[in-house]
């Protein structure tokens, strides 16, 4: 196998950069005979916890920027999943950020729905920026009144979480549930049923469309933009995700986006239902055990992928992006690797598949050189 490829019948993925070489990022180019796309174009230097100096980690994530532009110019498409700094290239990243996008067409996360009120603001000053660069225009000279007043409360459809016996735990999840229904009604009934929403764009060569939900076909290769889904657990506040499947005369790709694990035990069915030949996952985060993730939903996270494994056709499945954070990922998912040998697969990091240690472990013992 070349190394950083997987292929499976005409579909092609080339993994281009993702935590474990050391600066957050999850962007792959697929190809398939229709079209080339590159997937969540973004890279964002280490938290302060990382065990690298600060003037490493700006160059680490430099290089990323780098790798992930020089890929861009084999690109048709552009898809973003989500407003969060490590899945897509802003403007004032440096030079290359509009030739990234410019001319292509950009499949996109919807900016006014199902999105938290970080990623709504992040995603105006994106589209805000590609407006006056690329059209020269403003924003606000194209944005409408909402398309859409009633929003469903996405837990509600989570039959296999919301029928979880959660033991000792199932209080306090009853509590948070309530918190996070709360949080979500004022965002739907707020934000994205009152304030003016992004069309899509027209910009000269390059077109926005946002396609949650939504499918698209050119030549034999179909794409489902599958969600929104949650970024991790029900209600998380960081907001919303799609997934990305691609199909091509029966092969399948499947890209998680930030689901986490995934987390939330319904998403691991529909993984599991579209059985895939190539999986991207991006593992539990780890490294914010006791702060913003805890132990419960650790054990979620590590049973469902546990089941996606013995469940899946995909060998070698890989298993990045959060996870990478922490010099104790392996340890705190042990049972991930060992159902792994169980079932004779692999489960590997970008960098394992690329033929190096990944960077977390160098960094930490001072293999570095």
């Amino acid at each position: 196998m070349e190394t950083g490829l997987l292929r499976a019948g005409d579909i092609e993925v080339r993994l281009l950069w993702f935590d474990s070489l050391g600066a957050k990022s999850s962007s792959i180019l697929v190809r398939t005979p229709d079209l080339a796309v590159l997937i969540d174009p973004g890279a964002a230097a280490m938290q302060p916890s990382y065990p690298l100096p600060a003037q490493e980690k700006a160059e680490l994530k430099a290089k990323a920027l780098e790798v992930i532009s020089k890929a861009s110019r084999k690109a048709d498409a552009i898809i973003i999943t989500h407003y969060h700094h490590d899945h897509y290239m802003r403007f004032d990243q440096g030079p290359f950020a509009k030739a990234v996008y410019e001319g292509k067409l950009i499949w996109a996360k919807d900016p006014n729905r199902y999105i938290n009120k970080s990623q709504w603001k992040r995603a105006r000053d994106f589209y805000g920026r590609m407006c006056e660069e690329m059209g020269h225009f403003r924003l606000e000279e194209v944005l409408r009144p909402p398309s859409q007043t009633d929003f469903s409360d996405p837990v509600e459809k989570l039959r296999l979480a919301l029928n979880k016996d959660f033991g000792d735990y199932q209080a306090k999840r009853e509590e948070l549930l309530l918190k996070g229904r709360s949080w979500f009604q004022k965002l739907a009934k707020g934000l994205w049923a009152r304030r003016p929403w992004i069309p899509d764009l027209e910009l000269g060569r390059t077109r926005v469309e946002f396609v949650d939900g939504q499918e698209r076909e050119v030549g034999h290769t179909a794409l489902r933009f599958v969600g929104p889904f949650f970024h991790g657990v029900e209600y998380d506040r960081v907001g919303w995700v799609f997934s990305l499947v691609v199909e091509r005369d029966g092969a399948k790709l499947l890209y998680s986006s930030d689901l986490q694990g995934p987390v939330i035990e319904d998403y691991a069915e529909w993984i599991i239902s579209e059985d895939p030949d190539l999986l991207i996952l991006d593992g539990p985060p780890t490294y914010l055990l006791g702060y913003m993730f805890n132990r419960t939903n650790l054990s979620r996270a590590v049973e469902n992928i546990c089941r996606i494994i013995r469940a899946v056709r995909a060998d070698p499945i890989i298993l990045d992006h959060h996870l990478l954070r922490d010099v104790r990922y392996a340890q705190r998912i042990r049972r991930v690797y060992a159902v792994a040998r169980e079932t004779g697969k692999a489960v590997l990091t970008a960098a394992e598949l690329m033929g190096e240690e990944p960077m977390i472990l160098r960094a930490a013992s001072g293999r570095l050189k």
